[in-house]
């Protein structure tokens, strides 16, 4: 009879609409604006998510930077007050360094050569995650890094003139362009205009979406047409909540991850294009270069990268990465 009478209420809540289950609440920062093609993505993900566990596991995505900087998010990260987070290379290096290895400057050169060596790197590089207490739920490309500057550049000894201001958080790439000789001016990215304006610094590397976002372009009148580094980004929870999640969960989160993951590579590319677009009809001067011009970049930085590695990139993952990119541009 008491068994009975425990499957007659169950079967009144589930008539009256009422939940019989407790939902967990995973929640995922993000510094990327609501209102963009990513912001858009990333609530797709999160209703996608929360149907394919029944509601039993709601996703919950907080935009705008309003959990804080990525470190800060880190640490949150690390104490579970959160549980996922959207990080770029910053703080995926703060997680695992090695991941900063595919940045090394003018090693990857294009998207192409991007998808070859993720491809064959990927299921490596989210190991080394794991193995610090993340899974890896989705990879996510930011665009490439971009030399703006007052006076066109088109060959490193132009670069090596100037002052080159870099910003907080970057610095296994402020290292690679010391180690190759340039003059490196450490900057707070909201101050880079106001530097650029009193000749503290003259030229940035920089992804094109903060160059316009910030008003950059009004002073470094110039871009380099040369990709320095890719800018990757992802989607990370902590151990702790993906353990959480039942297992019969799991398969169709990381589909659905992979999923917006393809649409988040397209809306960036677009994004990115957009950008220098609008800062062209502004008055931006794209300085294309000779393919002499081009060798001198790889050969500068292909002469100063061996030094780097084993301290600031990894030397396994560097030549591996080497070796996948000689085969593709042999063939």
């Amino acid at each position: 009879m008491k068994a009975r009478k425990i499957v007659l209420v169950i079967l009144i809540l589930i008539m009256a609409g009422a939940p019989v289950f407790a939902q967990r609440i995973i929640k995922i920062a993000s510094m990327v604006p609501e209102n963009t093609a990513w912001g858009g993505a990333l609530n797709r993900m999160a209703a996608e998510w929360t149907q394919a566990c029944s509601g039993q596991v709601v996703f919950q995505i907080f935009h705008n930077g309003v959990a804080g900087a990525e470190l800060d998010v880190l640490r949150k990260l690390k104490l579970n007050q959160i549980q996922g987070a959207v990080f770029s290379s910053v703080g995926l290096a703060a997680i695992s360094q090695e991941v900063m290895t595919l940045s090394v400057p003018f090693m990857i050169r294009t998207d192409d050569e991007l998808d070859v060596v993720l491809s064959s790197a990927k299921d490596d590089l989210e190991r080394l995650m794991t193995s610090k207490g993340f899974q890896v739920l989705a990879w996510a490309r930011a665009g490439w890094v971009r030399v703006f500057s007052k006076a066109p550049v088109h060959v490193p000894a132009d670069l090596k003139r100037m002052k080159l201001g870099t910003i907080a958080g970057q610095n296994e790439l402020m290292q690679a362009f010391k180690t190759m000789g340039y003059q490196m001016i450490p900057v707070d990215i909201t101050e880079m205009v106001i530097s650029l304006n009193n000749n503290m610094i003259e030229a940035v590397y920089q992804s094109p979406l903060i160059v316009a976002g910030n008003q950059v372009f009004g002073v470094t009148k110039n871009m380099m047409n040369l990709n320095v580094a890719p800018i990757m980004g992802g989607l990370v929870m902590n151990t702790p909540a993906w353990r959480s999640i039942p297992d019969r969960f799991k398969p169709a989160i990381l589909e659905i991850g992979k999923k917006i993951e393809k649409e988040m590579d397209l809306s960036i590319i677009a994004l990115e294009k957009e950008a220098i677009d609008t800062m062209k009809s502004y008055g931006l001067v794209i300085n294309d270069l000779t393919p002499a011009q081009i060798q001198t970049w790889y050969d500068d930085s292909e002469r100063a990268i061996p030094g780097l590695l084993g301290s600031t990139f990894n030397r396994d993952l560097y030549n591996r990465f080497n070796t996948i990119l000689r085969n593709y541009r042999g063939r």
